[in-house]
C-alpha cells in the first residue's frame, strides 16, 4: 500500500536523483552536446582575434562549456528526469522502429556537419526546429502508391523521353524527367481560400492539374516517389517547392548533359541549374512548378525546412 504521507517534494526529489558520480556523467555528456553547436554557432558569428594558437578560440570554447556545466548543474534534477523519459521515448521508438537512438544520432550528425560548413550555423538549428508546414497532412496527401497517380506518372513516361537511349544509370532519373515536364507544361496555378490553408491530395490535383505551390509539390513527390525516384519538399517564406535526388557531383555532370543535350536543350540554353548539396554531399535538383526546365531557378533562395520522403 502507498503511503501518500512520504510522497513529499523533497522525497520525491530524492528518490528521482540519480547517484554520484553518474549524474555529474550525465550532465557533462549532456553539456557537450549542447556546448558543441553552441560553439560552431559563436565561432562564426564572433570576430577573431587571430591570438597565437587559436587561443581566443580555445578560450572561447572552455567558456561555453564552463557556463553551460553550471547551469545544467543548478537544474539538475529537472534536466536528468527529462533525459530519463527523453532515454525511455526513444528506445520505445527504436523497438517500435519509429524515431530512435540511431535516428537521434544521424540527426545530430548530419546538423553539426553542415553546420560546420555554413557561414550562418544558427539558420541550420533554426530549420530542425521549426515544424514543417501542414505535415502531417502533406504526408497522407502524397499517394504514390494510389494507382491514379502510378498510371499518370507511366503515362508521362511513355509521353516524353521515351526514345532516349544509353542512359541505363539514369533511366529512373530520367522517367522522373519526363513526369516533371507532363507535370510543369500543363499546370495552372490557383490559389488556396482566404480562410486557410487547402492541402489537395496527389489523386485530387490529377483532375485538372491546377493549384498552388503545395498541392503541385504534393503531386510532383507523389509521382516521382511512384516511379522510383527520391523526392523531398522544401519549405522557404511562403512557398513549398519539389526537389529530386541525384547522387553525387559525378551524376550531377551526367544529368546536366543529359538536361542541356538531350531532354531541355532549348528551355536549358545558356542557364545554369540550380541544386542543393544537403549533410551528406547528396545533390538535389530543384523541380518548381516555376521552373521550364529540372534545375531551373530558385523561387527563393532561403530554407526554413525539408520534408525528405524515402
Amino acid at each position: 500500500m502507498i503511503n501518500y504521507k512520504n510522497l513529499t517534494p523533497q522525497n520525491i526529489k530524492q528518490k528521482l536523483q540519480v547517484k554520484k558520480p553518474w549524474d555529474d556523467v550525465i550532465i557533462f555528456v549532456f553539456n557537450l552536446l549542447i556546448s558543441i553547436p553552441t560553439f560552431i554557432i559563436a565561432h562564426q558569428n564572433l570576430i577573431e582575434l587571430n591570438w597565437i594558437l587559436n587561443l581566443d578560440r580555445i578560450i572561447l570554447f572552455i567558456s561555453i562549456l564552463t557556463l553551460t556545466q553550471l547551469i545544467l548543474r543548478l537544474l539538475r534534477t529537472i534536466i536528468i528526469i527529462c533525459l530519463i523519459v527523453y532515454i525511455l521515448i526513444l528506445f520505445y521508438g527504436t523497438v517500435s522502429g519509429n524515431y530512435g537512438f540511431e535516428s537521434v544520432y544521424e540527426d545530430y550528425d548530419s546538423m553539426i556537419y553542415t553546420m560546420s560548413d555554413n557561414p550562418n550555423p544558427q539558420d541550420i538549428i533554426i530549420s530542425k526546429l521549426l515544424p514543417f508546414p501542414n505535415k502531417s497532412q502533406i504526408l497522407n496527401a502524397i499517394e504514390y502508391q494510389n494507382p491514379k497517380v502510378r498510371n499518370f506518372a507511366v503515362m508521362a513516361i511513355n509521353k516524353n523521353f521515351k526514345n532516349i537511349k544509353g542512359y541505363n544509370d539514369y533511366r529512373t532519373i530520367i522517367q522522373c524527367f519526363a513526369v516533371f515536364k507532363e507535370i510543369n507544361s500543363r499546370w495552372n496555378y490557383v490559389s488556396d481560400p482566404k480562410d486557410g490553408d487547402y492541402i489537395a491530395t496527389a489523386s485530387e490535383s490529377l483532375a485538372y492539374l491546377s493549384g498552388d505551390c503545395d498541392d503541385h509539390s504534393i503531386l510532383m513527390a507523389a509521382c516521382v516517389r511512384a516511379i522510383g525516384g527520391t523526392p523531398r519538399l522544401i519549405h522557404t517564406k511562403g512557398h513549398i517547392y519539389p526537389e529530386i535526388l541525384i547522387g553525387s557531383m559525378n551524376d550531377l555532370e551526367a544529368v546536366n548533359f543529359l538536361i542541356k543535350n538531350k531532354l531541355f536543350a532549348k528551355e536549358s540554353y545558356g542557364k545554369q541549374l540550380h541544386y542543393h548539396i544537403d549533410e551528406r554531399n547528396q545533390i538535389w535538383l530543384n523541380l518548381d512548378y516555376t521552373a521550364k526546365y529540372p534545375g531551373g531557378p530558385f523561387m527563393s533562395e532561403e530554407i526554413l525546412g525539408a520534408l525528405t520522403l524515402n
